[in-house]
């Protein structure tokens, strides 16, 4: 889950869907990035971990970190929360970005808006 400050979208994008990997009794990694440093370290805004305490989902011990390019080697997918999210991971990765690995959010959630990112 990747947004630009790593302390609103992607927090919860990250805490909702932990949620649903562990219902589901899955193995999956789930994390989160920022493509900005402004936060590095940080805890997500207050108002987000209000939001998933309201429910039923504590993000409270998440803490803010940089997306690298090695995240590509690193995951299997990479959702971006923003169009502009996806041009600053083409250029924070370079040659490593992948196409293939990397997906809006929201297109999961309406998969007939397939978008191209090459």
């Amino acid at each position: 889950m990747v947004c630009l400050g790593n302390i609103c979208r992607s927090p919860l994008a990250e805490g909702i869907l932990q949620h649903k990997v562990a219902a589901a009794g899955l193995n999956w990694v789930v994390e989160r990035a920022g493509t900005n440093g402004y936060h590095m370290g940080e805890p997500p805004h207050h108002l987000s971990i209000k939001t998933a305490l309201q429910n039923g989902i504590d993000i409270r011990r998440q803490k803010s970190r940089q997306f690298i390019a090695e995240d590509f080697e690193r995951y299997d997918k990479i959702y971006a929360m923003a169009n502009d999210v996806i041009d600053d991971m083409k250029k924070i990765a370079k040659k490593k970005f992948d196409s293939k690995k990397v997906d809006l959010l929201l297109n999961d959630m309406q998969p007939a808006r397939v978008q191209n990112f090459a």
